[in-house]
């Protein structure tokens, strides 16, 4: 009940301030009450172009996502596990990896032929570097003495990579798939603004160009919610494939 409390008092206070037109150092009289959002919300979710567009970026979010899952655990791996691979690799990631992904928007409507595929491509990206780097610290963290004590008993390359590497990262991977969750959204909203032509992103801005406004506080609560419901699949995901580990409390 005392998680709910801050968000009633956060709503009462919205409220308050704009059905009362309060103009303090920041204006409230321009902004909905939660009363039209509420309203506007309610007209939305009966019809069927609100669960469109929800479906648009929840599948750009996820196929964006598990690729950049893929690759970047994988990429995490080799650059740290093998000398050459990161001699050659590496110069090139750190290259790239300081330029933010919603930067990359004009290449991506230059080199894929669709808008849909370019979308995708800006989320992976945005997914890719947070995974990779958690990925590199969490396997050049391992103790090296798990390695050895596997190697002694006739372990090889692949029961180390298997039995050590993959269990023991994985706490610090699941911290970068976190981050890059977080950072999908942020992107993907913002490219489906600049080049979509549906979802919840390109929905919001387009309530914002006819002065929508009740609409846009509809699509930036939609994005809140969906953020927060990915990113805890993903943290109850973790937690599940990490439960050898010590809880504080021993919670799991």
């Amino acid at each position: 009940m005392r998680r709910f409390l801050s968000l009633a008092v956060a709503l009462g206070l919205w409220q308050y301030l704009t059905a009362n037109d309060i103009t303090w150092w920041v204006r409230f009289d321009r902004l909905p009450t939660v009363t039209e959002v509420a309203r506007e919300f309610g007209d939305q979710l009966g019809g069927s172009t609100y669960y469109d567009d929800l479906e648009a970026s929840l599948t750009r979010i996820l196929s964006g996502f598990v690729l950049a899952a893929f690759a970047g655990i994988g990429a995490g791996i080799l650059v740290t596990r093998s000398r050459i691979a990161g001699d050659l690799l590496q110069p090139l990631l750190e290259v790239v990896r300081p330029i933010p992904a919603i930067a990359m928007v004009p290449i991506a409507i230059l080199v894929f032929p669709t808008d849909e595929q370019g979308i995708t491509f800006i989320t992976f990206l945005a997914a890719f570097f947070p995974i990779l780097v958690s990925t590199r610290h969490a396997v050049r963290a391992l103790p090296t003495l798990w390695e050895d004590a596997l190697r002694t008993m006739g372990g090889r390359r692949r029961h180390t990579l298997w039995h050590v590497v993959l269990p023991g990262t994985l706490p610090g991977v699941f911290g970068g798939l976190s981050v890059g969750m977080g950072v999908s959204w942020i992107c993907v909203i913002s490219a489906e603004m600049i080049s979509g032509q549906y979802g919840v992103g390109y929905r919001t801005w387009q309530a914002y160009t006819i002065v929508d406004y009740p609409g846009v506080i509809v699509g930036m609560i939609s994005i809140g919610i969906l953020g927060w419901a990915t990113a805890g699949l993903v943290e109850l995901a973790g937690r599940r494939a990490t439960r050898w580990l010590p809880r504080e409390g021993g919670a799991r």
